[in-house]
């Protein structure tokens, strides 16, 4: 597997993209992404999920109550010892399903003494095909959105360190949830998901940012990232580039075509990046 590494230390950004196929100069990255759900190419780009049936004897579902009077719905695996460190997960455009879970319980138990919580942006939806998916994806707002997040980060408390990581639509949200963490957030990572480009709200980040990308996405192309990099690097925060020799979504395992060398590697470099960050 050929894969491209790049290391920068950087400052918050602004940034354009040139590439995409909507105009996005007033449009916040999450919203932006959120419209390719109109794109037919990166509709089609997802292969539906294989099924999976995963059960846990350690993960609880738990419903909070949120400042937009709903409730929202959170996945939680508690740490066996009273800790202060937590994980924040957030899914990738199919919801939180068994996937996520699974993969909750696996950094769960290989982060050691963390409490894992998988946040729920679509309200308890699921998606089987890739038409709930877009339609799923395209219907979140960013106020409920906003809810579910600053009722998870009430729920663990004023002393919680948050780390975050999340894929593809979730990539996204996970750095806007470090934003939303403020001086809480103890680290970042966003796997092929759409970047904030407002410097005023990125100007506010206290995590530093690991970002993991696919060399060949046609939607979250090397031109974003590299804009990205270099706005982040003007502005003096910090973030780790990681650029693989693979497509959008190459690791999500329900993907049939997802790549296991490249996955494999970008998780051995997530683990290391969080377990420095929740001590």
């Amino acid at each position: 597997m050929k894969k491209i590494t790049l290391i920068l230390l950087m400052l918050v950004p602004t940034f354009s993209f040139a590439q995409m196929k909507m105009s996005c100069c007033s449009t916040p990255g999450t919203q932006e992404f959120a419209m390719l759900s109109k794109d037919k190419d990166f509709v089609k780009s997802h292969e539906e999920p294989l099924p999976l049936n995963f059960k846990s004897d350690l993960g609880k579902d738990i419903m909070l109550p949120s400042a937009d009077g709903k409730e929202a719905h959170i996945y939680e695996l508690k740490a066996a010892k009273p800790t202060n460190n937590y994980l924040f997960v957030i899914h990738e455009w199919w919801g939180l399903n068994d996937y996520i879970k699974r993969e909750s319980e696996k950094l769960y138990h290989d982060l050691g003494n963390v409490t894992v919580i998988a946040i729920d942006l679509y309200d308890k939806q699921i998606a089987t095909t890739r038409e709930e998916a877009a339609n799923y994806m395209n219907t979140v707002t960013e106020a409920r959105a906003k809810a579910i997040i600053n009722a998870t980060i009430k729920y663990v408390g004023a002393n919680a360190q948050i780390a975050t990581v999340g894929w593809c639509f979730g990539g996204g949200w996970s750095l806007q949830t470090s934003l939303l963490a403020g001086k809480q957030a103890a680290g970042c990572i966003m796997y092929y998901g759409m970047p904030e480009k407002d410097e005023a709200k990125l100007a506010t980040l206290h995590a530093d940012v690991l970002g993991i990308f696919a060399k060949e996405d046609k939607w979250i192309t090397p031109q974003v990232v590299d804009e990205f990099a270099t706005k982040m690097k003007a502005a003096g925060k910090k973030i780790t580039v990681k650029i693989y020799e693979a497509d959008h979504a190459f690791a999500n395992p329900s993907n049939p075509k997802f790549n296991k060398a490249a996955t494999e590697d970008a998780y051995a470099t997530s683990l290391t990046f969080l377990k420095d960050r929740l001590k």
